[in-house]
């Protein structure tokens, strides 16, 4: 919809994970440079940890990238809750390995196997698991097993592990320790500072093609940054979002006010806030199961500024709505004109 409106070949902010767009912050740029370090060493587990939406799997997508270089044959597991009995299944499948009906004995067999086969074409074995903060602890184990594979002192398996920070505390327990002695390399992704955050913004809209338009004030990487905390995935959200308003009321300049309003509606949508005055609709346990509550009070914010703040955006909200309103009622208005003449021809 607005790319043509702004002259752009594409969508700038995308959720889905794009390797054109890998933009390569001090965190970024760091934490690859572990997984490359790990390539070279062709051993043991690197660890990348972040929170949701720092952009771990778009690191992955650069990572594959380079692979070819390496000499490497490499798989991805994205993990959902994967019990020790079948995580070797699925390492098999992730390898194109059959997997269905083999114990454990015959499934590490057939690893090993690729895996020296691998190793006589001079290639090494990475599996890279995704997503591994939702593994087990025992799930984990399975994993350094495979590490056990060995010609000459030589590792034939080598593990990348991706996960939220969850990850880490899993790898601090007790019962980790073997494996956390086989990490060689490990780094946290933290999101993007304010600065970091407006040349984000800048190199995605510049793999579009973007000539200035729309023009941003230089308050608004300010405000979205406060608005996002500098989390890549919701900054590619959010300024999706504020394109989409700047086509709909045909703005070719976007200022720090229309951040405010399409912040005020991504909070409204997604249930973040309550508008100042208003009910709480539902009950507790032991009260009915729907209509309006009469025991819950309209919820407040907490301090001066805050309210401030919430009646600015109610004002911000309803301006927006009277103007939309207006746009609607001027088109309905010349349409009828334009029936009314049509009529007159008749």
């Amino acid at each position: 919809m607005y790319e043509e409106f702004y002259h752009l070949s594409g969508k700038p902010f995308q959720l889905t994970p794009d390797h054109r767009f890998f933009f390569d912050s001090r965190g970024h740029h760091r934490a690859l440079a572990y997984l490359r370090y790990g390539l070279e060493q062709g051993e043991g587990f690197v660890v990348i940890t972040g929170g949701i939406g720092t952009g771990k799997t778009m690191l992955l997508r650069a990572l594959f990238d380079e692979l070819d270089g390496y000499n490497v044959m490499a798989a991805q597991l994205v993990t959902t809750q994967v019990e020790p009995e079948d995580m070797l299944r699925m390492v098999c499948a992730s390898f194109g390995l059959a997997h269905e009906g083999f114990n454990k004995a015959t499934l590490l067999h057939n690893l090993e196997q690729v895996a020296r086969a691998r190793f006589a074409e001079g290639r090494r074995v990475l599996l890279v698991v995704d997503e591994a903060q939702n593994l087990p602890a025992r799930s984990l184990e399975e994993l350094r097993m495979l590490a056990n594979f060995q010609i000459e002192g030589r590792s034939l398996f080598q593990n990348f592990l991706l996960g939220q920070e969850s990850l880490r505390k899993t790898l601090q327990l007790q019962s980790m320790e073997q494996l956390r002695q086989r990490i060689i390399a490990a780094y946290h992704l933290d999101p993007l500072s304010g600065e970091e955050t407006q040349a984000y913004i800048e190199f995605r809209l510049n793999c579009v093609g973007w000539c200035g338009k729309p023009a941003l004030a230089a308050d608004v990487f300010t405000l979205i940054h406060a608005e996002t905390d500098g989390v890549p995935r919701r900054i590619n959200t959010f300024c999706d979002r504020l394109l989409l308003f700047g086509f709909i009321e045909n703005k070719l300049d976007l200022s720090a006010d229309d951040v405010r309003v399409v912040a005020a509606e991504l909070r409204q949508e997604v249930g973040q806030s309550v508008g100042v005055g208003s009910v709480s609709v539902g009950s507790d346990a032991g009260g009915p199961k729907c209509g309006i509550n009469e025991s819950v009070q309209p919820r407040e914010p907490d301090d001066l500024a805050a309210r401030l703040l919430a009646l600015e955006e109610e004002v911000v909200r309803i301006r927006l709505i009277v103007t939309r309103e207006r746009k609607l009622l001027r088109k309905a208005v010349l349409l009828q004109v334009d029936l009314d003449a049509y009529d007159d021809l008749d």
